[in-house]
Protein backbone atom coordinates (compact mmCIF):
# COMPACT_ATOMS: atom_id res chain seq x y z
CA UNK A 1 0.00 0.00 0.00
CA UNK A 2 1.61 3.32 -1.07
CA UNK A 3 1.73 6.48 1.02
CA UNK A 4 -1.56 8.38 1.09
CA UNK A 5 -0.26 11.95 1.00
CA UNK A 6 -3.71 13.55 1.20
CA UNK A 7 -4.56 11.51 4.28
CA UNK A 8 -1.26 12.40 5.99
CA UNK A 9 -1.59 16.14 5.33
CA UNK A 10 -5.19 16.19 6.53
CA UNK A 11 -4.67 13.90 9.51
CA UNK A 12 -6.10 15.33 12.71
CA UNK A 13 -3.98 13.48 15.26
CA UNK A 14 -5.47 13.27 18.71
CA UNK A 15 -4.02 15.85 21.11
CA UNK A 16 -1.82 14.41 23.82
CA UNK A 17 -1.86 15.87 27.34
CA UNK A 18 0.88 15.11 29.83
CA UNK A 19 1.73 16.18 33.36
CA UNK A 20 5.29 16.39 34.61
CA UNK A 21 6.84 17.26 37.96
CA UNK A 22 10.20 18.54 39.05
CA UNK A 23 11.31 14.90 39.15
CA UNK A 24 10.85 14.46 35.38
CA UNK A 25 12.48 17.85 34.77
CA UNK A 26 15.57 16.95 36.78
CA UNK A 27 15.74 13.45 35.30
CA UNK A 28 15.68 14.77 31.73
CA UNK A 29 18.66 17.00 32.45
CA UNK A 30 20.51 14.20 34.27
CA UNK A 31 19.96 11.90 31.27
CA UNK A 32 21.83 14.43 29.10
CA UNK A 33 24.80 14.44 31.46
CA UNK A 34 24.09 17.63 33.39
CA UNK A 35 25.20 17.31 36.98
CA UNK A 36 28.34 15.41 36.02
CA UNK A 37 30.12 18.20 37.90
CA UNK A 38 27.87 18.62 40.95
CA UNK A 39 29.80 21.73 42.01
CA UNK A 40 29.05 23.57 38.76
CA UNK A 41 26.30 26.06 39.64
CA UNK A 42 25.25 26.32 35.99
CA UNK A 43 24.52 22.61 35.72
CA UNK A 44 23.02 22.43 39.20
CA UNK A 45 20.14 24.74 38.28
CA UNK A 46 18.74 21.97 36.07
CA UNK A 47 19.19 19.00 38.41
CA UNK A 48 18.40 20.41 41.87
CA UNK A 49 14.99 21.62 43.00
CA UNK A 50 16.31 24.89 44.48
CA UNK A 51 15.51 27.53 41.81
CA UNK A 52 15.02 24.71 39.30
CA UNK A 53 14.79 25.51 35.59
CA UNK A 54 13.59 23.18 32.83
CA UNK A 55 16.31 22.43 30.30
CA UNK A 56 15.35 24.19 27.04
CA UNK A 57 15.17 21.05 24.86
CA UNK A 58 12.81 19.22 27.24
CA UNK A 59 9.76 19.85 24.99
CA UNK A 60 11.11 17.23 22.56
CA UNK A 61 10.20 14.41 24.99
CA UNK A 62 6.74 15.75 25.90
CA UNK A 63 3.36 14.80 24.39
CA UNK A 64 4.76 12.35 21.85
CA UNK A 65 2.08 11.04 19.46
CA UNK A 66 1.64 7.30 19.76
CA UNK A 67 1.14 4.79 16.96
CA UNK A 68 0.94 7.21 14.05
CA UNK A 69 3.67 5.48 12.02
CA UNK A 70 1.97 2.06 12.24
CA UNK A 71 -1.52 3.30 11.36
CA UNK A 72 -2.45 1.36 8.18
CA UNK A 73 -4.19 4.42 6.73
CA UNK A 74 -0.83 6.17 6.39
CA UNK A 75 0.66 3.50 4.12
CA UNK A 76 4.09 3.66 5.75
CA UNK A 77 6.65 0.87 6.11
CA UNK A 78 7.53 1.89 9.66
CA UNK A 79 10.34 -0.67 9.98
CA UNK A 80 12.28 1.25 7.31
CA UNK A 81 11.85 4.71 8.80
CA UNK A 82 14.75 6.80 10.14
CA UNK A 83 14.87 10.04 12.13
CA UNK A 84 16.76 12.36 9.80
CA UNK A 85 16.52 15.85 11.28
CA UNK A 86 15.35 17.51 14.49
CA UNK A 87 14.40 21.09 15.21
CA UNK A 88 12.97 23.14 18.05
CA UNK A 89 11.65 26.68 18.40
CA UNK A 90 11.35 27.84 22.01
CA UNK A 91 8.59 30.44 22.30
CA UNK A 92 8.71 30.56 26.09
CA UNK A 93 10.70 28.51 28.64
CA UNK A 94 8.84 25.59 30.17
CA UNK A 95 8.01 25.86 33.87
CA UNK A 96 9.80 23.25 36.03
CA UNK A 97 6.48 21.42 36.54
CA UNK A 98 3.09 21.57 34.83
CA UNK A 99 0.60 20.01 32.47
CA UNK A 100 1.07 20.48 28.74
CA UNK A 101 -0.83 19.68 25.55
CA UNK A 102 0.75 18.59 22.29
CA UNK A 103 -0.82 18.65 18.84
CA UNK A 104 1.12 16.97 16.04
CA UNK A 105 0.60 17.32 12.31
CA UNK A 106 2.32 16.22 9.11
CA UNK A 107 3.37 19.50 7.48
CA UNK A 108 4.58 18.06 4.16
CA UNK A 109 5.39 14.81 2.37
CA UNK A 110 8.14 14.73 -0.26
CA UNK A 111 8.47 11.93 -2.83
CA UNK A 112 12.16 11.40 -3.58
CA UNK A 113 11.32 8.75 -6.16
CA UNK A 114 11.18 4.99 -6.58
CA UNK A 115 13.87 3.29 -4.46
CA UNK A 116 14.87 6.69 -3.03
CA UNK A 117 12.33 6.98 -0.24
CA UNK A 118 10.12 9.78 1.03
CA UNK A 119 10.49 12.62 3.54
CA UNK A 120 7.84 13.48 6.12
CA UNK A 121 8.04 16.83 7.88
CA UNK A 122 6.29 16.70 11.26
CA UNK A 123 5.49 19.56 13.63
CA UNK A 124 4.21 19.43 17.23
CA UNK A 125 2.95 22.47 19.12
CA UNK A 126 3.43 22.34 22.89
CA UNK A 127 1.12 24.55 24.94
CA UNK A 128 -0.02 24.85 28.53
CA UNK A 129 -3.00 22.57 29.01
CA UNK A 130 -4.79 25.10 31.22
CA UNK A 131 -4.20 28.55 29.74
CA UNK A 132 -2.81 27.82 26.25
CA UNK A 133 0.59 29.45 26.76
CA UNK A 134 2.66 28.50 23.69
CA UNK A 135 5.93 26.97 24.88
CA UNK A 136 7.51 25.34 21.85
CA UNK A 137 7.28 24.08 18.28
CA UNK A 138 8.99 20.71 17.87
CA UNK A 139 9.99 19.86 14.28
CA UNK A 140 11.25 16.59 12.87
CA UNK A 141 12.06 15.01 9.52
CA UNK A 142 11.39 11.30 9.05
CA UNK A 143 13.10 9.49 6.18
CA UNK A 144 10.77 6.74 4.99
CA UNK A 145 13.34 4.73 3.08
CA UNK A 146 10.93 2.23 1.49
CA UNK A 147 8.06 4.57 0.57
CA UNK A 148 9.22 6.61 -2.41
CA UNK A 149 7.56 6.53 -5.79
CA UNK A 150 3.97 7.09 -4.61
CA UNK A 151 3.37 9.86 -7.14
CA UNK A 152 3.90 12.85 -4.87
CA UNK A 153 5.81 16.08 -5.38
CA UNK A 154 9.63 15.87 -5.29
CA UNK A 155 9.96 19.18 -3.47
CA UNK A 156 10.63 21.67 -2.26
CA UNK A 157 13.02 19.94 0.15
CA UNK A 158 13.95 22.02 3.16
CA UNK A 159 17.48 23.39 2.67
CA UNK A 160 20.19 22.30 5.09
CA UNK A 161 22.03 24.91 7.11
CA UNK A 162 25.51 25.50 5.67
CA UNK A 163 28.54 25.28 7.94
CA UNK A 164 30.90 28.27 7.48
CA UNK A 165 34.26 27.67 5.89
CA UNK A 166 37.48 28.01 7.86
CA UNK A 167 38.53 27.06 11.34
CA UNK A 168 35.84 26.98 14.05
CA UNK A 169 35.61 29.74 16.64
CA UNK A 170 35.40 27.24 19.49
CA UNK A 171 35.78 23.51 20.10
CA UNK A 172 34.27 21.72 23.09
CA UNK A 173 34.46 18.08 24.13
CA UNK A 174 31.39 16.55 25.79
CA UNK A 175 31.91 13.07 27.30
CA UNK A 176 28.97 10.68 27.59
CA UNK A 177 28.57 8.02 30.26
CA UNK A 178 28.45 4.27 29.49
CA UNK A 179 24.92 4.15 30.93
CA UNK A 180 23.69 7.22 29.01
CA UNK A 181 21.26 5.30 26.78
CA UNK A 182 19.88 3.32 29.73
CA UNK A 183 19.05 6.62 31.41
CA UNK A 184 17.75 8.50 28.38
CA UNK A 185 15.36 5.72 27.33
CA UNK A 186 13.36 6.37 30.51
CA UNK A 187 12.25 9.68 28.97
CA UNK A 188 9.95 7.62 26.74
CA UNK A 189 11.88 5.98 23.88
CA UNK A 190 12.32 2.36 24.98
CA UNK A 191 13.45 0.98 21.63
CA UNK A 192 15.53 -2.08 22.63
CA UNK A 193 18.43 -1.14 20.32
CA UNK A 194 19.38 1.38 23.01
CA UNK A 195 19.60 -1.24 25.79
CA UNK A 196 19.66 -4.82 24.50
CA UNK A 197 22.95 -5.98 22.90
CA UNK A 198 21.12 -8.70 20.95
CA UNK A 199 18.57 -6.25 19.56
CA UNK A 200 21.37 -3.86 18.61
CA UNK A 201 23.23 -6.60 16.73
CA UNK A 202 19.99 -7.49 14.96
CA UNK A 203 19.87 -3.88 13.73
CA UNK A 204 23.48 -4.19 12.48
CA UNK A 205 25.07 -2.26 15.35
CA UNK A 206 27.94 -3.81 17.33
CA UNK A 207 26.36 -2.70 20.61
CA UNK A 208 23.47 -0.54 21.85
CA UNK A 209 23.49 2.98 20.45
CA UNK A 210 22.71 6.29 22.10
CA UNK A 211 19.44 7.93 21.14
CA UNK A 212 19.91 10.61 18.51
CA UNK A 213 17.68 12.81 20.64
CA UNK A 214 20.11 12.41 23.52
CA UNK A 215 22.97 13.61 21.30
CA UNK A 216 20.67 16.47 20.29
CA UNK A 217 20.19 17.43 23.94
CA UNK A 218 23.95 17.18 24.53
CA UNK A 219 24.40 19.68 21.69
CA UNK A 220 22.13 22.10 23.56
CA UNK A 221 24.14 21.48 26.72
CA UNK A 222 27.37 22.29 24.89
CA UNK A 223 25.89 25.52 23.48
CA UNK A 224 24.54 26.69 26.83
CA UNK A 225 27.86 25.87 28.47
CA UNK A 226 30.04 27.63 25.88
CA UNK A 227 27.93 30.64 24.90
CA UNK A 228 25.06 31.20 27.35
CA UNK A 229 26.39 30.73 30.90
CA UNK A 230 23.72 28.02 31.31
CA UNK A 231 20.85 30.52 30.87
CA UNK A 232 17.70 28.50 30.02
CA UNK A 233 16.12 31.47 28.22
CA UNK A 234 19.10 32.06 25.93
CA UNK A 235 18.42 29.25 23.44
CA UNK A 236 15.63 30.14 21.01
CA UNK A 237 16.06 27.62 18.17
CA UNK A 238 18.05 24.42 17.59
CA UNK A 239 18.22 22.42 14.34
CA UNK A 240 20.43 19.45 13.44
CA UNK A 241 20.82 16.63 10.93
CA UNK A 242 21.57 13.17 12.28
CA UNK A 243 24.41 11.64 10.29
CA UNK A 244 25.66 8.68 12.39
CA UNK A 245 24.92 7.13 15.79
CA UNK A 246 26.84 7.84 18.98
CA UNK A 247 27.71 4.96 21.31
CA UNK A 248 27.34 5.43 25.07
CA UNK A 249 30.67 6.26 26.69
CA UNK A 250 32.09 8.09 23.68
CA UNK A 251 33.25 11.70 23.75
CA UNK A 252 31.42 14.00 21.33
CA UNK A 253 33.52 16.90 20.07
CA UNK A 254 31.64 20.01 18.94
CA UNK A 255 33.05 22.59 16.54
CA UNK A 256 31.28 25.97 16.65
CA UNK A 257 31.15 28.92 14.27
CA UNK A 258 29.41 31.97 15.78
CA UNK A 259 28.01 34.71 13.53
CA UNK A 260 26.01 37.26 15.50
CA UNK A 261 23.33 35.38 17.44
CA UNK A 262 23.53 32.29 15.18
CA UNK A 263 25.83 29.42 16.13
CA UNK A 264 26.61 26.85 13.43
CA UNK A 265 28.05 23.54 14.56
CA UNK A 266 29.11 20.03 13.73
CA UNK A 267 29.69 17.15 16.16
CA UNK A 268 32.18 14.32 15.73
CA UNK A 269 33.32 11.25 17.60
CA UNK A 270 37.07 11.28 17.14
CA UNK A 271 37.58 7.64 18.16
CA UNK A 272 35.70 6.45 15.07
CA UNK A 273 36.33 9.49 12.86
CA UNK A 274 32.54 9.81 12.56
CA UNK A 275 30.36 12.91 12.22
CA UNK A 276 27.26 12.28 14.35
CA UNK A 277 25.51 15.66 13.96
CA UNK A 278 25.86 17.96 10.97
CA UNK A 279 24.51 21.24 9.63
CA UNK A 280 23.71 22.33 13.19
CA UNK A 281 22.14 25.73 13.76
CA UNK A 282 21.35 27.41 17.07
CA UNK A 283 19.73 30.81 17.44
CA UNK A 284 20.48 32.65 20.68
CA UNK A 285 18.46 35.40 22.32
CA UNK A 286 19.58 38.88 21.40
Amino acid sequence: MPIDRDFLLGWKMDPVEESYTDRETMFYALSLGLGADPLDAGQLRYVYEKDLAAFPTMPVVLCLPQGWAVDPRAGLNYRMMLHGEQGLVVHRPLPPAGRVRGVTRVAEVIDKGQDKGALLYLEREITDAADGTHYATVKGTVFARADGGFGGSPGPVRPVHPIPEGEPDAVLEMPTSPQAALLYRLNGDRNPIHADPEAARGAKFPRPILHGMCTYGIAAHAILRRFCDYDAAALRELDVRFSAPTFPGETVTFAFWKRGNVVSFRARVQERDATVLDNGRAVLAG
